[in-house]
């Protein structure tokens, strides 16, 4: 839930900018430093929301350790940073570092598609893998 929430967080600003048709949709919050701060954000309140919405539906192990919440929330903003980076040409990841953006066309969109296919399927197999005794 956590993961999920940081994808959510980390699209704010992109949102705000598409809305308010600005040419630049992937400013700060799409830099290392940018997904690092939105990951502290993320764990913070990750945590404390999922495991409210796990107590109200009555799930058996409602804690979320802070382990779990940071590891949710940070590989949520790092991959995000890493998977937008390889298909939007406004990315500079590195910024204040570096201007460029290597990593953009190293893969096709259709094959970074199919990546986040396979790896959510995967993600899912092993959630239902170790909680169905839960």
């Amino acid at each position: 839930m956590v993961f999920g929430g940081s994808q959510v967080l980390m699209d704010i600003e992109p949102a705000y900018r598409m809305l308010t048709l600005n040419p630049v949709v992937h400013g700060p919050s799409h830099t290392l430093a940018g997904a690092a701060l939105i990951g502290l954000i993320a764990m913070g309140s990750g945590k404390p929301i999922s495991e409210l919405v796990l107590r109200q539906i009555r799930y058996r192990k409602a804690a979320i350790s802070w382990t779990a919440a940071a590891a949710g929330a940070f590989a949520g903003t790092f991959s995000h940073i890493l998977f937008d980076a390889v298909m939007h040409a406004d990315m500079m990841p590195w910024i204040p570092l570096s201007e460029s953006n290597e990593l953009l066309g190293i893969a096709s969109i259709n094959t970074l598609h199919i990546t986040c296919a396979v790896l959510g399927s995967i993600g899912a197999v092993l959630f239902f893998v170790t909680t169905r005794n839960n």
